[in-house]
């Protein structure tokens, strides 16, 4: 059986601790790896050995930096099948959606070769008499980011791109689940000429989660998973004076009112509801019709939608819409909150329970799933199911359906679909959730735009990628400089202006 470990100085290397977890085959349920999980000696070691890569990278001119990145976009399109292959092997994703899983971690990639545009600081001259101001952005030092199973290629590179660009060093861990594919971006970073050290990714569980949110060395922390999790890294990184950014989980709403189109509304809720088997933090898992007309045109609308989709392995290309959730743990969760809904009174119109597919009976699927009349009592809306499982709550006008929204305690996406402009302009100025589509079903935001949400779905003060990722990833420093031209002046003791 395939040993999965770690990389270290540009190179793999067998893990030491002697401790392993299992990577599943989701659309098997079979074994197929095992990884090992770091020690903290192991990560004493990789911190170490980045931190001594780091000087001489910080010291490499911003444009020179950018000349590696934009070597490593390069070899990133060149191996894209082989990226897509090594997501959808662990991760279960369709090809063509693993392919999306690269792809938009290339964009931001790609947004990373303007660097030195980035880095740009700031600069007065003649403030005063004589006197120069001017600012500077300058690395952190070592950074790390923890990241999830659900995006095994797009959120390291969201992470390792600016971070590095910026002339960080960085310890990635990936999710234990999914680690392939990081070893396989640290491959391609280093043929691009990245400097050995720079890009550490070390597999591991709590314990190296722990390792580095108490490492002194390192000195900022990216996280996405669960809210909990999120909360969790966020505090003990904040309590040890790191940066962090930490993004958590969602519920993501979209309204469609009663002008909307309701077959391009349709579309859009079964694209974003059971792509990737739901299991994305910007999938759209409530649909919010107003009106009653409104939702029976509606649900009459997506029944045959949902009853056509296919689910399988990756391994059947195009002939498959979805696949099966991550592991046996997750599977059982999903089906758990489906009787939930049952039990609690919504009415199930598409049942997803009881899936099996010939040749893979033990694999971790569940069936695409519509409930209708949810109410915000009940578990399934409450809860986060990260599952093909689209929740129907009817609401009786804009308002209501508004405040069903701004009263969630997540706000990663939202979506509205209407035909009206100012309900539109309205509902984007007033929503308290952190990116919003119109007539838009999943509005993650380009690479060169900031990605984050709000409430209880993002902690820290700056976003992912764009803009906000070099701000989180330097410091500023800021210079004032006098040079005595003729200028005579004896000693003050009053604290006074420049000017």
């Amino acid at each position: 059986m395939e040993e999965i470990g770690h990389w270290i100085n540009g190179k793999r290397v067998a893990g030491t601790s002697g401790r392993f977890t299992e990577v599943f085959n989701p659309a098997t349920g079979e074994v197929q790896a095992r990884v090992a999980l770091a020690s903290p000696a192991e990560m004493d070691h990789a911190v170490a050995e980045a931190a001594k890569a780091q000087v001489g990278w910080a010291a490499t001119n911003p444009q020179r930096r950018a000349r590696i990145i934009v070597a490593f976009a390069a070899l990133i399109n060149r191996d894209m099948d082989k990226l897509a292959q090594a997501v959808s092997r662990e991760h279960g994703k369709t090809l063509p959606d693993a392919r999306g899983d690269v792809q938009r971690g290339l964009e931001v990639v790609e947004v990373c070769m303007g660097a030195p545009a980035m880095l740009k600081g700031e600069m007065t001259d003649s403030a005063g008499p004589g006197i120069d101001l001017y600012s500077m952005r300058q690395p952190l030092g070592v950074v790390a980011a923890i990241t999830p199973f659900n995006f095994p290629a797009m959120i390291p590179l969201w992470k390792m791109a600016p971070a590095i660009a910026a002339g960080n060093a960085m310890i990635l861990k990936p999710s234990e689940r999914t680690p392939s594919t990081s070893l396989l971006l640290a491959e391609l970073f280093k043929e691009a000429g990245l400097p050995d050290g720079v890009l550490q990714v070390v597999n591991g569980d709590k314990t190296a989660v722990d390792g580095i949110l108490d490492h002194p060395v390192i000195q900022a922390v990216g996280f996405v998973g669960s809210t909990p999790i999120a909360q969790y890294i966020y505090a003990r990184a904040a309590a040890n004076g790191k940066r962090a950014q930490c993004f958590g989980g969602a519920k993501n709403h979209m309204i469609i009112m009663p002008d909307a189109d309701l077959d391009k509304a349709a579309d859009a809720l079964v694209g974003a509801g059971f792509g990737a088997a739901g299991e994305r933090c910007m999938a759209i898992s409530v649909a919010v019709p107003v009106g009653e007309k409104t939702a029976d045109a509606l649900i009459e609308r997506l029944v045959p939608r949902i009853e056509k989709l296919k689910v399988g392995p990756y391994t059947a290309g195009d002939d498959v819409d979805f696949g099966p959730l991550v592991t046996k743990a997750a599977q059982d969760r999903v089906l758990g909150l489906i009787g939930s809904g049952v039990d609690q009174g919504a009415k199930l119109v598409v049942d997803g329970r009881g899936l099996k597919i010939q040749g893979y009976e033990n694999g971790f699927f569940v069936g695409p799933t519509l409930f209708d009349r949810v109410t915000p009592e009940m578990e399934i809306y409450k809860q986060e199911i990260f599952g093909p499982v689209l929740s129907t709550v009817r609401s009786g006008n804009y308002e209501e359906a508004l405040k069903l929204v701004m009263d969630n305690e997540y706000g990663n996406g939202t979506a509205i679909f209407t035909a009206d402009g100012d309900t539109a302009r309205d509902f984007a100025s007033r929503v308290n959730v952190g990116m919003v589509g119109i007539n838009f079903p999943i509005p993650v935001p380009l690479a060169y735009y900031s990605f984050g949400g709000w409430k209880k779905s993002a902690f820290g003060d700056l976003n992912q990628y764009g803009p906000d990722a070099f701000r989180f990833y330097t410091k500023t420093k800021t210079v004032t400089a006098r040079w005595f031209s003729g200028i005579k002046e004896g000693a003050s003791l009053n604290f006074k202006a420049l000017d």
